[in-house]
């Protein structure tokens, strides 16, 4: 054999590349300490309270609650932490006491939980607060409809519910500790990433930094317009935060100027970037006016003035509360964004889809559990609810990686349950086994199916008290319970085996030739804001699609294949975005205006590349003939949807 069969032999037998991506843990972050310590108070102190008053059963209770909240402690500024925690838990007490009035009841409880899965799946894809009260909801229902709870009713959830609320309260004992605002920190965060964007601009490195810029600016933009939307006036620092986060989209849209002319900016001005950002984190004022390198160009000269204005900003100490514009739109009232989510919800065909998925799913894992006699327990649909989840990855991978996540954690468990007798003994093993959730659920979900399982199973343990005999059913039910999701939830729908955001990706391309008609068109340039808006819009579309797309990924092929060829696409559309901004900036500094049939010959050629997109799965390369001044503004932006447009997939 040859060293080349040989090496092939050795890449044939190699686990494929999508397997490898969930089973290889992500990047090393700092461990949160505080979450550990959290976790393990939360989970371990109402077992030793439960052990105290003889109650071992209320304890475990508790801590199930506890341990809802523990996964939903995801936000960093605390009222979101709120939203995140306490939300969630008012649907999963809902969820255990309807899971407690069908225990026992056949196909009364397989019809409820039918139930409970589609209004959970359709809540799932309103957002990541209704995704995780969603989860909580039908988690919990499947918990009440297959383990003893004690009796009436109403105890399982008001126990679960206390363990929700005991971790909010540690969550809150810091905040009046915390010297900074999270608002404050996340506005300074994205100045820092515009300064990193700054100093890679005219290099490779400049698409990497423009995509933390896009995430960063949504994060400080939800946090702000959240934190305002709760309050009927304007507060002094909400409303400097809100402008000091405005000044900086203009420095943002100056580097897609620099950019294109692929020359680096000199080393000055990302560091006066910098300055501010230690500036607005400080909340200082009155700074020195910046010593900037002088502009020679119209692309320099725009970063010089949108640098200079975000320093008067950022040093100005009180900003005038009615002159100060929402860039995304102030947010309505909270009853009128429900019934619009509602409304949304219930007309929307993918919500219904999901929610249909998941149901059926459900169904099944509840009638194998409630109608079949064999030793089957809940643990066949609670393996259905965490992997059938639409914003966890995807479903193919997520159910290989959640039996390897449960072997794992079975591991674990086994010796656990094997020696250690009911007792006190459980309350120091789980305030090691609480401490793995926020330390391995970074890595990964095989991770962090690992770090929960044995959680899980010991709370398990101290309500039906059937010990070590737990790990081999529960490894066979979570087997079962994936394998109902590739067929029910996987296989039986089309739409899982094909890359499901070409439509998505399209919308987006038409909504770059309206932003070109915004930018250039008759009357464009003069409402700058809402060509802020437009493209502020744009990026976050782009940037679900980005997210969508490396979620397909991850799928075995055809899925996966077809997914890696969409890819260049996504990237070129992108930097059409980017060049539309650049050469609107140019024009604003200086540029002469591009001629009326070059910014129409654009728009055609883009609107065509987006009904190219919705009319097939596989992509065909198309000569674009874009005629104009090749030292005129529009020049890149032509380069751009050009090469867009050339883009063919290598499938035949």
């Amino acid at each position: 054999m040859t060293d080349t069969e040989a090496g092939s032999g050795r890449r044939r037998t190699a686990p494929p590349p999508w397997l490898l991506s969930g089973l290889r843990p992500q990047p090393s972050t700092p461990i949160a300490r505080a979450a550990v310590v959290r976790a393990s108070i939360a989970l371990a102190a109402p077992l030793a309270v439960g052990f105290a008053l003889d109650r071992p059963a209320y304890g475990a209770l508790v801590s199930m609650g506890a341990l809802s909240g523990v996964i939903g402690d995801t936000a960093d500024a605390y009222r979101m932490r709120i939203l995140n925690i306490a939300v969630p838990q008012l649907f999963g007490a809902l969820g255990i006491m309807l899971g407690t009035l069908v225990y026992g009841a056949g196909w009364v409880a397989v019809a409820a939980l039918s139930l409970v899965g589609l209004v959970s799946g359709m809540m799932s894809t309103i957002g990541a607060v209704a995704s995780v009260s969603g989860l909580l909801l039908l988690l919990n229902a499947v918990v009440g409809a297959g383990l003893p709870m004690p009796n009436p009713w109403w105890v399982a959830p008001l126990l679960l519910t206390v363990g929700g609320l005991f971790v909010l309260t540690m969550t809150l004992l810091a905040w009046p500790l915390r010297g900074k605002l999270p608002e404050r920190v996340a506005v300074a965060g994205t100045y820092l990433a515009v300064a990193d964007m700054l100093a890679a601009a005219g290099t490779d490195a400049y698409e990497e930094q423009r995509q933390a810029v896009t995430q960063s600016l949504n994060t400080s933009y939800d946090l702000i317009l959240a934190r305002r939307a709760r309050y009927h006036g304007r507060s002094n620092a909400g409303v400097r935060l809100l402008a000091q986060l405005n000044a900086v989209i203009p420095l943002v849209e100056a580097a897609s100027a620099v950019h294109v002319r692929r020359r680096p900016l000199p080393d000055e001005i990302p560091a006066a970037v910098h300055e501010l950002a230690a500036a607005v984190e400080e909340s200082r004022t009155g700074g020195a006016e910046l010593a900037l390198p002088a502009p020679d160009s119209p692309a320099t000269r725009a970063v010089d003035g949108a640098l200079r204005h975000a320093a008067v900003v950022v040093h100005k100490a009180d900003p005038d509360p009615y002159n100060v514009d929402d860039r995304l739109g102030r947010p309505a009232a909270l009853g009128v964004r429900i019934r619009r989510t509602t409304r949304d919800v219930l007309l929307s065909g993918a919500s219904w889809r999901y929610g249909l998925r998941l149901a059926l799913c459900i169904g099944l894992a509840q009638a194998l559990t409630s109608l079949i006699p064999v030793p089957r327990s809940y643990w066949v649909a609670l393996t259905v609810t965490f992997v059938l989840k639409p914003d966890f990855g995807s479903v193919f991978s997520r159910a290989v990686l959640r039996s390897v996540g449960t072997a794992a954690g079975l591991v674990i468990a086994a010796p656990v349950l094997a020696a250690v007798p009911i007792g006190w003994w459980d309350v120091p093993v789980m305030v090691v086994l609480a401490a793995l959730i926020p330390t391995l659920t970074a890595k990964g979900y095989a991770f962090q199916t690992a770090a929960i399982t044995p959680v899980i199973l010991l709370l398990s343990d101290l309500l039906n008290h059937q010990g070590f005999h737990l790990v081999w059913p529960r490894f066979l039910d979570s087997l079962i319970g994936c394998a109902i999701v590739l067929v029910a939830g996987y296989l039986l729908w089309p739409e899982s085996w094909h890359v499901r955001v070409g439509h998505r990706l399209a919308d987006a391309v038409t909504d770059i030739a309206d932003y070109v008609a915004c930018a250039f068109g008759p009357g464009g340039s003069g409402d700058r804001a809402e060509r802020v808006r437009a493209r502020r819009r744009i990026y976050r579309d782009l940037s679900v699609v980005r997210s969508e797309f490396q979620r397909a990924l991850t799928e075995p092929p055809p899925v996966g294949t077809r997914a890696a060829a969409w890819w260049p696409l996504v990237v070129a559309v992108e930097r059409i975005v980017d060049a539309t901004t650049a050469a609107r900036v140019r024009v604003d500094h200086g540029a002469p205006e591009p001629p009326a049939a070059e910014v129409a010959e654009v728009q055609r050629q883009l609107r065509e590349l987006a009904d190219g997109i919705r009319a097939s799965e596989v992509l065909i390369g198309v000569r674009a003939e874009l005629r104009g001044d090749e030292e005129g503004v529009l020049a890149p932006l032509r380069r751009e949807v050009a090469a867009a447009r050339a883009i063919a997939s290598p499938q035949p």
